[in-house]
């Protein structure tokens, strides 16, 4: 089969590199999307956020253009917006995901999964409080949140506010114990990332590419932090907004000239 090389795919972040601080997409920056797409080109949110919490961001804000896609949970599930469905999902097995909820009590950290519909946590705390100021996903507090599973979840979230420490000393028994099955990464300095090993943003953009016929040089991806690496390794062009954590500059090909608040994404958009 011929590849498509015709087509371009980008690949974005949501916060603190598509939205603004306010969580909001400039009109500048939009008007250079639609351009983007009318010129055949598809559009990926690639996110940490679930799907429900894309969907929502992508509606609100005029995002949903044709032939586009979302990459949830860090790319561990994939949807095609056209057809309203799932076309890829990895999950962290259910024996793995208890076994984490056990050891996040004994550590004295806050975590919680998903299910298709919602946040499940096993206590209202200060986290998932400040967690819903922008992830309007419904959630359900019980004591036992995964009895609410009946498939495997995309991912695991560790969040604290603050005692980092803390939560780098469970970032290292979950690597110790789980190393071979999960990876971790953070995608701000509170969020602590947990998803099925080998399958982040960057497996994201070599699934679609590989799906869509298009060949990894068309692919270009932005983001700001760790957990948005692998995605800039992957893609033909990778993109860190100036705005960005220091490791994810240094993985990047490029840095753009101005922050998320300024319309960094345009000049490349505009390039396309």
């Amino acid at each position: 089969m011929t590849q498509n090389s015709g087509r371009y795919l980008f690949f974005s972040d949501l916060d603190d590199t598509l939205l603004t601080s306010d969580k909001k997409v400039s009109p500048k920056t939009l008007e250079a999307l639609k351009r983007f797409v009318e010129r055949g080109n598809c559009f990926i949110i690639c996110s940490g956020r679930g799907l429900d919490s894309a969907l929502c961001v992508q509606k609100e804000l005029g995002l949903d253009f044709d032939h586009s896609y979302i990459a949830a949970y860090n790319g561990c599930q994939i949807y095609d917006c056209d057809n309203k469905k799932t076309i890829y999902k990895v999950g962290i097995p259910l024996n793995f995901v208890k076994e984490i909820f056990s050891m996040a009590d004994e550590y004295g950290v806050y975590v919680h999964t998903y299910s298709d519909e919602y946040i499940l946590c096993g206590r209202d705390d200060e986290e998932i409080q400040d967690y819903r100021k922008v992830v309007k996903t419904p959630v359900i507090v019980s004591p036992d949140p995964l009895s609410y599973l009946d498939s495997d979840p995309c991912k695991i979230i560790c969040i604290e506010l603050h005692d980092h420490e803390k939560q780098e000393r469970f970032r290292k028994a979950i690597t110790e114990k789980y190393g071979d099955i999960l990876d971790t990464m953070y995608s701000s300095a509170y969020y602590l990332e947990l998803i099925p090993k080998g399958n982040g943003k960057g497996k994201a953009v070599k699934v679609l590419a590989d799906l869509l016929n298009v060949p990894i040089s068309h692919t270009f991806a932005a983001g700001d932090a760790e957990n948005d690496n692998s995605m800039l390794i992957a893609a033909g062009l990778g993109i860190c907004m100036c705005n960005g954590a220091e490791g994810t500059k240094a993985v990047a090909d490029v840095i753009s000239t101005f922050d998320n608040n300024h319309d960094g994404l345009v000049e490349f958009l505009d390039r396309i």
